[in-house]
């Protein structure tokens, strides 16, 4: 499926929390080399997210579906981009 659109990936999240910086790092590193945008949304602003993802933050979530929770895993996300080339 290549397209010409930059992929956006979705960290869902809690601030102050570890696991969901070390994510969001891991995915700027990851930004050097695969073109992509993503944004973090606090599951804590939204009773429904709060319900949906609760604990199991942080949660990457690319074109609709799950790609990893609790800790970055970089094939799964590198797999999802090259989807894009």
């Amino acid at each position: 499926m290549a397209t010409d659109a930059i992929p956006a990936l979705t960290v869902f999240a809690h601030p102050y929390c570890h696991l969901c910086d070390d994510m969001i790092e891991g995915l700027r590193r990851l930004q050097v080399t695969h073109p992509f945008a993503f944004a973090v949304v606090d599951v804590d602003d939204d009773p429904l997210l709060e319900a949906r993802y609760g604990e199991r933050v942080p949660v990457l979530v690319g074109g609709g579906r799950e790609l990893c929770h609790y800790f970055l895993d970089s094939a799964a996300v590198t797999a999802f981009l090259a989807q894009f080339l």
